[in-house]
């Protein structure tokens, strides 16, 4: 008998998961960052073609969260969360590690990220590099990786 994994990354499916993923996103996106009243659950790009939002589960509570957008042969790694007191124990590079494996198997060979200044240095240890070609800022650093 096979054991099941820890840690799953999946679609939101019930209401608790889709108010977990806000929830996450709200504190730790926003809030954290003093953006209060600012986060919109109903913002329409979260349901386009090609957009895929998805929460980590780990041990059946959720997480973390990141949405992956599938543009072609680029994956775009969006709004990528791990709850305050589940950070630092693994579940950011455990999600992009599933994340990189689903943009995989869409077709991506490449992930984009818009990274938060105080977050570079783990997108390194993940493997991602700056991007260039695109001018970072105070609030974002373009990083990219080949997954092919």
């Amino acid at each position: 008998m096979t054991e099941e994994p820890q840690s799953i990354l999946k679609s939101p499916e019930t209401d608790e998961e889709w108010r977990s993923y806000h929830a996450i996103r709200r504190k730790v996106l926003f809030e954290n960052r003093g953006l209060l009243g600012v986060y919109d659950e109903n913002r329409p790009d979260e349901f386009c073609d090609g957009h895929y939002p998805m929460v980590l589960m780990y041990r059946g509570e959720a997480v973390g969260v990141i949405r992956v957008d599938i543009e072609g042969k680029l994956a775009i790694f969006r709004r990528v969360a791990v709850r305050d007191d589940m950070q630092r124990r693994g579940h950011g590079k455990t999600m992009l590690s599933i994340a990189e494996e689903f943009a995989c198997t869409s077709g991506a060979e490449a992930i984009r990220s818009f990274v938060n200044p105080d977050a570079v240095r783990f997108y390194e240890r993940c493997g991602f590099a700056r991007d260039e070609s695109k001018p970072a800022d105070d609030k974002y650093v373009p990083m990219s990786k080949r997954i092919t």
